[in-house]
This record gives structure tokens, sequence and C-alpha cells, in this order.
């Protein structure tokens, strides 16, 4: 199947791919039932995750193979339940299924509520203590502050941005050596990814960025399939700079109000770590 027959796809079933490959990664034993007969593939038969959220065998299937449209929102919470779904990868089911989630609306409310007057890709210029991006929602650079610049992107040549976070994480030698735990940071990167396509499914953008990381990297192409998903809201950067060193780094994510998709992302450093001596000899 090629790029473009393999995205129409994926956009024509995308709940019944992500079910798919969730009830693969649960084993009876997991899941609390008895195990019989030879199974020919990982995780539980349909029957038994139908079993498990309390619809028919049949209407699973169907909504699997995507014949059955619209399922209701107390559907997708028992199927959600019945393959232990945390919270983001549940907000991202009922997204691509067309219902509401209630924490979902709560957090976009807070999101809202939370918002700034300012330009929103230009926050950057209040932050310059910090190594701060702002994104867009395929992850091009929008704007940076010199800190962000000093730490991610000094190999890049400047007049070409914008950069994109993704192909630099999957194509990018610097980039890749520039974590220390590269796995974990791609498969974080994809997760987020995923969750944030939901947002906008027939956003050409993001159907040509996957299709073309598809291609271009095996690993990518590799995560992708397995339907990761997570909202990235804070956590920490391990780096393992040419330069500096290894710096540990917290960061934050700040969406934007208006719900576009643009992000900014903020990476600090604890106060008397190595980390924070670097930000201080950059800065100064």
């Amino acid at each position: 199947m090629n790029e473009a027959g393999a995205s129409a796809r994926e956009a024509e079933n995308l709940l019944g791919d992500f079910l798919r490959a969730h009830r693969a990664r649960i084993t009876p034993e997991e899941a609390g039932i008895a195990s019989y007969g030879v199974r020919r593939v990982p995780g539980l038969r349909r029957e038994e995750l139908a079993q498990l959220g309390g619809v028919s065998a049949n209407y699973y299937t169907r909504l699997e193979q995507g014949e059955a449209m619209n399922p209701s929102a107390s559907i997708l919470g028992a199927l959600a339940r019945a393959l232990r779904l945390d919270e983001d990868a549940t907000i991202y089911l009922h997204s691509i299924a067309g219902t509401s989630h209630p924490d979902a609306t709560r957090q976009d409310a807070d999101e809202s509520e939370a918002g700034t007057t300012l330009a929103f890709d230009r926050i950057v210029d209040h932050l310059p203590g910090t190594a701060t991006v702002t994104l867009s929602q395929t992850n091009d650079v929008l704007s940076y502050t010199p800190l962000a610049y000093e730490l991610f992107f000094k190999h890049l040549p400047t007049g070409q941005e914008p950069w994109n976070t993704y192909r630099l994480l999957f194509t990018d030698p610097y980039t890749r050596d520039l974590y220390r735990n590269w796995s974990e940071e791609a498969s974080l990167a994809v997760a987020s990814l995923r969750f944030h396509a939901a947002s906008h499914p027939h956003d050409p953008a993001v159907r040509e960025l996957v299709g073309e990381l598809s291609v271009v990297s095996s690993e990518f192409a590799r995560l992708w399939a397995e339907h990761p998903v997570r909202r990235c809201t804070r956590g920490s950067k391990l780096l393992m700079h040419p330069e500096f060193g290894d710096i540990d780094l917290e960061y934050q994510i700040l969406h934007a109000p208006d719900g576009d998709g643009r992000r900014i992302l903020i990476h600090t450093a604890v106060p008397e770590t190595p980390a924070a001596d670097v930000f201080q000899m950059l800065g100064a």
C-alpha cells in the first residue's frame, strides 16, 4: 500500500485501528478473564473485549471494522475502562469517535481562562531566563529564546526556519544524540502527536508530516502503528549536550487558549544544579 493509500485508510478507520492496537496490549490475565484455546494473536479477542465493555460481539466487531458509526459516550467509556486507558488516551478515544468527554471540556476551559492577551508566539520575549520554544500544531518552531537556541538548535543554520522538532528528533543525528534516553523521548513525541492530531484529523499538514516521517524513519512508523497517546503538560528532559555535558531540565507546556494547537514549551533549571550553572553562563 502506498503512502497516500495508507493515510486514507487510517483517516477512514482511526477508531478501529486504535481499538485494535490497544486490544492487542492486554492479556486475558490482566483483564481478569480465563484464557482458552490457542491464541494466534496477542492480547484479547474481540468477543472478550466486547464482554468486558458490555456490548455484543457483533457490535464491537462492526465498531472495530468501521461499520458501526457514532458510538455513544457511555459505550466508549466502558471500552476505555476495559482497555485500561489512562485519561489522555480516553480523551483521545472520545475525540476520534466524535463524542465529548467532560475532562477534555474542563481542560479546554481551564486553558481559556488562563489565556493571555499577548501574541502567543511572542510570549518567549518575556521569558529570557528560560529555554522556551513556541510550537505549531505539527511542532514547527515558531519562536525561541536565546537559551533554547544555544541548547537545541545551535547546530542548525539560521534563516532556514521553521525547524520542526519531530523531524529533528527522528532524522537529525545531533538531536538524537542530545537526549540521554532517546527512545523514551521519541515515544513521548509520537504519543503527543497522536493526541494533538485527534483535534485536527483532516489537517493536511498533520497527515503530510506523519506520511513523511513514516517513510524516512522506520522507528517513527513502528511507534505510530502502536497508537500511543499522551497529552504532555510537564516533565523532565535529560540532555547530553556536546558542550555542557549532562543537563537535567524541567519542562512545562502551555496550550494556546484558542485551541489551534500551538503550544509553548518552557524549559527551566532547578536552582543549584549543573543546568542552573549553564543557564546562568549562557544568560550572561
